[in-house]
């Protein structure tokens, strides 16, 4: 490989320079997401173990080195045991980026055909519910606004959520990719107050809110009447059948514009 520089005894090559690169990336990305945390002095501790070990490599500082080394696997896996809720919440956000989507594709049809099974039971039963999907816009302030779950979505959990009984019931649901992120969040309520001279109840004013302040997807069941309803871009649609909900959900969270969907209808 050729040589680029020397300092002092050492070699640097391009394949140096590159790994340095990637391993500073990879510590900087790891630094951001822990920021806010204890783990970040926990990390920062590591590193700096790390580094007095190539130093004492370097130098041929054997014992020493040998110490360091030791050091740095226990540190590591107290890391670990500790700060699990931590890593979790790391692994969590690499699964939702676009890099990780390029090469693991998800069935977002089998997150659809859940939520659709849990609509028509919670319609059936009465029991009003609140379902956002974000898009494209963060709306990270709403969701802390809520309970964390972070669990798979399937019908039985959405169910058991919107039960009046539950104590997460009162509130909206956010979905991000097959994950419910959050229960009984609080949402924005629209200023609009009828549609077709019909009132809106808080559940549907809430809905509406949202999907005005973000791109996000709304599905609200009526607690009153079972009525399934669909928000996006500050426009609802009342009284959709069980039948037409699931293509219409899939057409909504796809990229097309709201009065195209309304066209197709």
């Amino acid at each position: 490989m050729v040589e680029l520089f020397r300092i002092g005894f050492l070699s640097i090559t391009v394949v140096d320079i590159l790994d340095i690169g990637i391993v500073s990336l990879l510590f900087y990305a790891l630094y951001r997401v822990l920021k806010d945390t204890v783990a970040v002095q926990i990390l920062l501790g590591f590193v700096l173990i790390l580094a007095f070990s190539v130093i004492t490599q370097s130098l041929n500082l054997k014992a020493l080195n040998w110490i360091l080394r030791a050091i740095s696997d226990i540190w590591l896996i107290a890391f670990i045991i500790l700060f699990q809720p931590e890593i979790r919440r790391v692994l969590l956000l690499i699964t939702r980026t676009r890099l990780f989507r390029l090469f693991v594709r998800r069935n977002f049809s089998e997150t659809i055909d859940e939520v659709i099974e849990a609509v028509n039971e919670l319609s059936d039963r009465h029991m009003g519910a609140l379902i956002v999907f974000p898009r494209t816009q963060n709306i990270k302030m709403t969701i802390d606004t809520g309970i964390s779950l972070q669990a798979l979505v399937t019908r039985e959990l959405l169910v058991s959520i919107f039960n009046p009984k539950s104590p997460l019931h009162d509130g909206a649901v956010i979905i991000e990719n097959q994950i419910i992120t959050a229960a009984r969040c609080v949402l924005p309520l629209s200023a609009i107050t009828k549609i077709d001279s019909g009132n809106l109840g808080t559940r549907h004013r809430a809905g509406l809110g949202i999907s005005e302040q973000s791109d996000s997807i709304v599905l609200i069941v009526s607690e009153e009447t079972g009525a399934i309803s669909l928000a996006r871009e500050g426009n609802m649609i009342h009284n959709i059948s069980i039948e037409l909900l699931p293509n219409l959900l899939q057409s909504h969270l796809s990229s097309r514009s709201y009065s195209e969907l309304q066209s197709s209808l």
